[in-house]
């Protein structure tokens, strides 16, 4: 094979030296194919030519110049053959959704592939095509590759009962009190066994199942339990001053802040700075799918201003529980409007948070994380940056890495030191906080430079 292309080259160089204009032996003219030679050129040893002889020399110059050009044009037309030892094969399955290249995708190959970050389509189930562009012996080939996209991941249990406390007479509907969700099903379907009586107090245990439309199912046991009164539970969380907070994890390289909404009223933010705090990350608006128009948070006027002109550096976040692209970028027009161009020190936040009975929107953990995605999008079509926000657990199992790797994250783990494996840029370390200037709790944050 080798050899045949070693032939083809120097067949194709020989031809491309004899190709256009065509220079006679010993001479230094040059002559058109076809084009009659002028008469100093068929002069030959210094002697006059019979006119027969010099329009022989014509006829045979323009004879092998017409032969020549066939041959060009027969090379040039002529396309190499693939290899016939080629080697190139790929996956059979891909999961759905997969961020699969080429390159990772192709299991056995002896070619050079054209462009092995090229990513194969997954956006669907069943049976996909792709043709791999690949070079050998330094010509380019195509082969067409099938590949089935496939669903093999089970629905994920978000909650698997946080509250189960069931007031007595009510009607009972366990997607109460569970929420799952699924990475490609917009509608898993639940079920359980066990008997549950809504009018009679006591425990009722039963075992859930969760399938999704591939048949992958998950499972898990909730007890339910049904009381004449349900009472809150009283709050025993220890609280943690600013500066102590501050104290603690100051290395000299953090900047520590806080997050507040109209849960802290009124806020005194000259004493905020007073007390350490170096920026502050305000909530903007909120939009629930009962309302019909977003809503801006009650203090978010007061807080930006007074923010600012105490001269912390400032933020914002929008809570929401979007599940349209339609909603989100109707969202993101508000958002940008109600800012109205104010300068922000840090990326609008993207608060999306309603996990407790997941499966009510309607949508796929691959949906939720595109709105995302279009979140950030729209935001920086308006001039602003965008940031993620999460606990830590979900972070793990609902946001994929796409999603944490545009744009910074903002972690939400209240812990004195997080085993959150993955990048993020603030560290909300505490819902309990207390700090001069704000009555009652405030979040505390850590952001590293």
């Amino acid at each position: 094979m080798k050899i045949r292309h070693a032939a083809a080259m120097a067949l194709a160089l020989f031809s491309l030296t004899a190709c256009g204009n065509k220079v006679v032996p010993n001479a230094s003219v040059k002559v058109e194919s076809g084009e009659a030679l002028p008469e100093s050129f068929a002069t030959v040893s210094g002697s006059s030519t019979s006119a027969a002889k010099n329009n022989k020399t014509k006829t045979t110059t323009t004879a092998a110049a017409s032969e020549t050009a066939d041959e060009k044009k027969e090379t040039t037309t002529k396309k190499a053959d693939p290899p016939a030892d080629l080697v190139l094969t790929g996956r059979e399955q891909v999961e759905v959704y997969q961020e699969i290249s080429l390159d990772s995708f192709i299991t056995d190959k002896n070619v050079e592939l054209k462009d092995p970050g090229f990513l194969l389509d997954t956006s669907g189930l069943g049976e996909h095509k792709v043709d791999v562009a690949y070079i050998s012996d330094g010509n380019e080939f195509t082969k067409e590759l099938t590949y089935n996209v496939a669903d093999t991941t089970p629905p994920l249990i978000i909650n698997e009962g946080w509250d189960t406390r069931h007031v007595l007479g009510t009607a009972f509907d366990l997607n109460n009190y569970i929420g799952y969700g699924d990475n490609y099903d917009k509608t898993p379907s639940m079920s359980y066994t066990g008997d549950i009586d809504p009018n009679t107090a006591g425990n009722y245990p039963l075992h859930v199942t969760v399938a999704d439309s591939s048949g992958n199912t998950s499972e898990f046991d909730v007890n339910i339990m049904v009381l004449n009164e349900v009472i809150d539970e009283p709050d025993t969380n220890p609280r943690v001053n600013f500066k102590d907070f501050v104290k603690k994890y100051d290395s000299g390289s953090e900047k520590f802040g806080i997050d507040v909404s109209t849960w802290q009223g009124d806020i005194d933010f000259e004493a905020v700075k007073k007390a350490g705090c170096q920026f502050v990350i305000m909530r903007i608006g909120v939009w629930y799918n009962t309302y019909g128009e977003v809503k801006m948070d009650d203090w978010y006027q007061s807080n930006i201003e007074k923010a600012q002109a105490a001269g912390l550096e400032v933020g914002v976040y929008f809570y929401t529980t979007d599940n349209t692209p339609e909603g989100i970028t109707e969202h993101c027009k508000w958002i940008a409007d109600a800012l109205d161009g104010r300068k922000l020190d840090y990326p609008v936040a993207f608060d999306w948070e309603e996990w407790t009975t997941f499966q009510e929107f309607g949508m796929s953990l691959h949906d939720l994380n595109e709105l995302y995605r279009l979140f950030k999008s729209e935001m920086e079509s308006y001039g602003y940056t965008a940031m993620l926000y999460s606990s830590r657990n979900l972070l793990r199992t609902i946001w994929d890495d796409k999603s944490k790797a545009i744009a910074p994250v903002w972690l939400a783990h209240f812990t004195d030191e997080t085993d959150y494996e993955g990048v993020y840029d603030i560290w909300q370390a505490s819902c309990y906080g207390n700090i001069d200037g704000i009555a009652g709790d405030v979040d505390m944050n850590i952001q590293y430079r």
